[in-house]
């Protein structure tokens, strides 16, 4: 399957046949088709789809004009690429190209995936600049080692209050916030070697008074790396959450253009679609703040 993904790279802005492809991993086309998504997370057209859209970003990004870009990567027409680029992406591509990273996709390692358990591929991230903002909520210590670099906020929600919903509900019915989503914040020094001190905590509006026992924090203005877990089963969630940090960290920016920024704050965003009585399948936002490496 590494050789397929490999293949797919090398021919990104040719005719790749699936036919071809299973034949290469020594399948039959039906059996083909499941594990691909089995180990990608994503069916096989659609993942040549988005590849060949975060390639055909990158040049975007360096000028290309897009009429040449959806011929270099066999869209027949304008329309087409960009109707296909707002599918995949949710915006037109000259909007989304100033939310692009400036380095090439990075290469997939399917067995560094799977050891992760991400619950399939974690894609490029939206590079977003954010205005400061508020919000005030509930912090939770724990004691675990590695603090700085162990983003294991999943494995604390089994803590009292939040197991059972009531700190949320509370949050919401005393802070009345305009925005639905709850952000989970490490608010660890890097200092500290043993001590995990966490904050739930949702938006805290300009007009709305704070009762006593929640705790007030301001986020500064930052550039931040938005991604996205993989959209998986309610079971898996934890696990992808996880996952996806440990790629972040190991993997993505270590072999970005950024580092992290770190006179900000990193946040997990919980909305509406982590709602798994809503949707089958589920996902969040980890945001990371980053600046151009020095």
């Amino acid at each position: 399957m590494q050789e397929v993904i490999d293949y797919i790279e090398e021919h990104i802005k040719g005719d790749i046949n699936p036919e071809d492809l299973a034949q290469k991993a020594g399948y039959s086309p039906y059996h083909f088709y499941r594990v691909f998504q089995k180990h990608t997370g994503y069916t096989l057209m659609d993942y040549v789809v988005k590849r060949k859209l975060q390639y055909a970003l990158h040049e975007l990004v360096h000028g290309k004009k897009i009429i040449q870009i959806a011929m270099d990567y066999g869209f027949e027409t304008h329309a087409g690429f960009t109707k296909a680029f707002k599918k995949c992406f949710g915006s037109p591509p000259r909007l989304y190209k100033i939310h692009c990273p400036k380095s090439l996709p990075q290469k997939l390692d399917l067995m560094s995936i799977h050891q992760k358990q991400t619950g399939g591929i974690v894609m490029q991230p939206m590079i977003v600049k954010m205005p400061s903002f508020t919000v005030a909520g509930k912090t939770f210590e724990i004691n675990m080692g590695n603090v700085a670099y162990t983003r294991e906020a999943p494995a604390i929600w089994d803590q009292e209050g939040l197991a059972d919903g009531s700190i949320e509900r509370l949050l919401y019915s005393s802070l009345a916030p305009n925005k639905h989503g709850e952000y989970c914040i490490n608010l660890s020094s890097a200092n500290v070697e043993d001590t995990f001190i966490y904050l739930f905590a949702v938006d805290l509006d300009n007009d709305t008074s704070l009762p006593d026992g929640l705790t007030p924090l301001e986020i500064p203005a930052a550039t931040y790396a938005v991604f996205r877990t993989p959209l998986v089963e309610v079971e898996k969630f934890a696990s992808a959450i996880k996952g996806t940090w440990k790629y972040i960290l190991e993997d993505w920016v270590p072999h970005s253009s950024y580092e992290v920024d770190e006179d900000a704050y990193d946040f997990e965003y919980y909305d509406e679609h982590c709602h798994y009585w809503d949707h089958e399948r589920v996902y969040m936002e980890i945001c990371i703040p980053i600046k151009e490496r020095g």
